[in-house]
């Protein structure tokens, strides 16, 4: 019986697209921001350089079998990609298509739909937009699910009861939600699937999938500005204000905050924790980033340790535990070796599945 069932998100971003190379230069990934970074406090740990696998291209097919290899030999069970779709229009898909129609590498697999508007926010320009996610209606929605088909059907597909696991980011931006999961649960049945197993991504954690129309949820409690700094004390306001002068973003402290990075228990049998290595997005967004300060794997075996024990008592196949992230390298996320840690992170994963 094994102790929990790994999901590590997946980020498709190390490529070069041609809406990049529009917007932010010809070549630009998320290597480009990674690579830039540099220490905006003291002891702020950047720039995250990459070990094993280098700075890589996901286009690289070797690439991608070492990266399933690797997440094998931890425990992980399976990547849940991240997919955009945009009204008909996809981005970022070329690494998961060739994984589907190349079956390799013969790891299990699901998808997230980051269903968010792409703007320069992060970039200091939050009024430009560079795609922006709308909902045209039934047709659309039938498109969306004819895309994703092909996926569905895979041997590889990670499924629950026999239906696909398919997780919604922003689940509350989708107008008529209901409506929206019915069709695709009808879709589904057309298409002589038994279902889709709907789960959204949610950070509250009385939230009840069954009453907004999911079967399941997924609990992602990244710290926030509003909920973690004390804006209520003068003085912090002030402090913020030359901290972002001096081009500091908001600092929280992995060490105090890890213990509320998940509750003590899960309110329903259906809400699966998300844990959280390590969170450092100011290579990409400056000083509007949010730093978790002084994440060591041993901090997060503390935080791991907790979400198994969540999971325990849950029937096997529904034992999920997720990570946040296994490579969002440009919001210092991520399990895979970076020149500091090496494997510790991925080494603690496989040590506490063990234990149990």
């Amino acid at each position: 019986m094994s102790a929990a069932r790994l999901i590590a998100f997946y980020l498709p971003q190390f490529h070069p697209i041609p809406e990049n190379d529009e917007w932010w230069g010809k070549g630009f990934t998320e290597w480009t921001n990674t690579a830039k970074a540099k220490p905006r406090f003291p002891g702020h740990y950047q720039p995250h350089v990459p070990a094993d696998l280098g700075f890589y291209d996901l286009r690289v097919p070797e690439t991608r079998i070492a990266q399933a290899e690797m997440a094998r030999q931890y425990g992980i069970e399976a990547f849940c990609y991240y997919h955009y779709w945009f009204a008909g229009r996809e981005v970022l898909q070329r690494p998961f298509k060739e994984v589907l129609d190349s079956g390799e590498p013969n790891l299990p697999f699901c998808l997230c739909w980051a269903n968010e508007t792409w703007s320069g926010i992060w970039h200091g320009e939050p009024k430009r937009v560079l795609i922006e996610q709308t909902y045209p209606g039934n047709d659309d929605h039938r498109r969306h699910f004819e895309s994703l088909l092909a996926a569905f059907t895979d041997s590889r597909y990670l499924k629950v009861d026999g239906k696909p696991l398919f997780a919604i980011y922003r689940h509350h931006q989708i107008p008529q939600l209901r409506h929206t999961l019915d069709c695709w649960r009808t879709m589904a049945q057309e298409a002589d699937l038994p279902g889709l197993y709907l789960t959204a991504v949610v950070s509250e954690a009385n939230w009840n999938p069954r009453d907004h129309g999911f079967d399941a949820a997924i609990l992602e409690q990244l710290p926030t500005v509003h909920n973690w700094y004390p804006w209520n004390q003068p003085y912090k306001k002030i402090r913020r204000r030359i901290e972002k002068l001096l081009g500091v973003p908001n600092i929280f402290k992995y060490s105090k905050l890890v213990d509320q990075l998940l509750p003590e228990q899960l309110p329903y049998d259906n809400v699966y924790p998300c844990t959280i290595p390590n969170w450092d997005n100011s290579p990409r967004s400056g000083v509007n980033g949010r730093t978790l300060h002084g994440s060591t794997p041993e901090l997060f075996r503390r935080h791991f340790r907790r979400a198994l024990d969540l999971v325990k008592e849950l029937p096997e196949e529904r034992r999920f535990v997720f990570v946040k992230s296994w490579n969002e390298w440009a919001e210092g996320n991520h399990l895979e070796p970076d020149l500091r840690h090496g494997h510790a992170y991925l080494q603690v994963l496989r040590d506490e599945m063990e234990r149990y």
